[in-house]
């Protein structure tokens, strides 16, 4: 397996991601979406999630596709980028016609970034505007790191971020994720630039440091609540894809394998305190040739790219005025 050309969620064919930003908010949005309606599904983990329309993901819905997927900072204010993206979409053309009525499908989960050091004091929700704009930049090619809604994210030491990775696996098949990294717990390893996933980086991707040499990772307990970005400041939550011809139920069983890669870069992760949550999404451009093993593959794939985007998040993140944490690229070379 390899990276794909570009190491982002758009390696796999016919997805297209646009961000939006305030950077005196310090929040903004994150648009997955493709030309035509994809399978998708979700997996939650976490203990606190803010979601949008997650329900009809269910395997047992009748809801066959969506139009896009949201990732949002603002917490449940951030829930009415869903509205301006499904707004786009409708002057588009897009969504599920019922008779002369078109519904556009916008899923949306969002992460806490109230408590971050931007400018709170406004009295219209600014969410639906950065959704429209983050719908409407939507191309194959985005930035990561201090961006759409990983733009307020931060970690329990460090600035969090967008990230995202992608493999391409010898049968063809390409998997990729895409994720808002803001946890209640840490990425890099106590007192050290080395990330907590090290042993799955792919290259240079996230500086090649390698993992750390000492041992007793887990401990400190490092969480936001001792680094002054306050109880409840927190969520990872990420999209996974493959061009892969998935059902709902093989998208969720994608989503909870997944959350794997959730656990193997951030310590700890999946806590009450987060609501760390994965979308799953399947263009259905390659059949499954051995339906079992190939998606057992994707599964790990997913997880493997997951753990390298949270890393790349935080790696890419860049300082900003007022920031509360440094970012990584703050940190002298050890």
């Amino acid at each position: 397996m390899r990276p794909g050309p570009r190491n982002l969620i758009t390696d796999v064919a016919g997805l297209k991601v646009g961000n939006a930003q305030d950077d005196r908010l310090k929040s903004g949005t994150t648009v997955l979406t493709a030309d035509a309606p994809f399978t998708a599904s979700v997996h939650v983990m976490g203990g606190a999630p803010g979601t949008r329309e997650t329900d009809l993901l269910a395997p047992d819905k009748s809801v066959a596709s969506v139009d896009a997927l949201v990732l949002s900072g603002g917490s449940a204010f951030g829930l009415e980028a869903c509205s301006g993206v499904v707004e786009g979409l409708r002057a588009m053309g897009r969504g599920f016609v019922v008779g002369s009525a078109i519904v556009p499908i916008v899923p949306g989960a969002i992460l806490f970034d109230l408590t971050n050091g931007g400018a709170k004091d406004w009295d219209t929700n600014p969410y639906s505007a950065l959704g429209r704009r983050a719908l409407e930049t939507a191309s194959a090619l985005f930035e990561i790191g201090t961006t759409g809604a990983g733009t307020g994210a931060t970690t329990a030491t460090l600035k969090g971020g967008l990230g995202s990775a992608s493999l391409v696996f010898d049968n063809g098949i390409t998997v990729g994720a895409l994720v808002a990294a803001n946890p209640f717990g840490a990425v890099t390893t106590p007192g050290s630039r080395h990330f907590f996933a090290a042993p799955y980086e792919m290259g240079d991707e996230f500086a090649g440091l390698g993992p750390d040499p000492t041992k007793g990772h887990g401990l400190p307990f490092q969480t936001k609540t001792m680094h002054g970005t306050g109880e409840g400041a927190n969520t990872t939550i990420a999209i996974v894809a493959t061009d892969a011809a998935l059902d709902k139920a093989q998208c969720q069983r994608m989503a909870i394998a997944a959350h794997d890669g959730m656990a193997r870069a951030v310590v700890p992760s999946h806590t009450p305190m987060d609501g760390d949550l994965v979308f799953a999404a399947a263009m259905g451009a390659k059949p499954l040739k051995n339906p079992l093993p190939d998606l057992s593959l994707i599964g790990h794939g997913a997880a493997l790219c997951l753990a390298r985007a949270i890393a790349r998040a935080v790696y890419a993140a860049t300082p900003k005025p007022g920031d509360l944490l440094p970012s990584w690229q703050d940190l002298s070379a050890p």
